[in-house]
C-alpha cells in the first residue's frame, strides 16, 4: 500500500488562489479534510498579520 503525502500549505493556497473550490480539492486529494483546508488559510491569515505589523 503505497501511501500519499498531503500537499503543502502552499500548493492548497495556489489552488485556491487558482479558483479550485474546496470540494474540488477534497476530490482530488482524498486525505485532505476540510479541516486541512481552513488550517491552511488560517496559516496564510496569520503570515500575513506578522508581516503588516512587522512592516510597521
Amino acid at each position: 500500500m503505497k501511501s500519499r503525502l498531503k500537499p503543502s500549505t502552499t500548493y492548497i493556497l495556489e489552488y485556491l488562489v487558482g479558483g479550485m473550490t474546496e470540494a474540488e480539492i477534497l476530490e482530488d486529494f482524498s486525505e485532505l479534510t476540510s479541516a486541512d483546508i481552513k488550517a491552511c488559510l488560517a496559516f496564510a491569515a496569520d503570515r500575513e498579520k506578522k508581516l503588516f505589523v512587522a512592516s510597521l
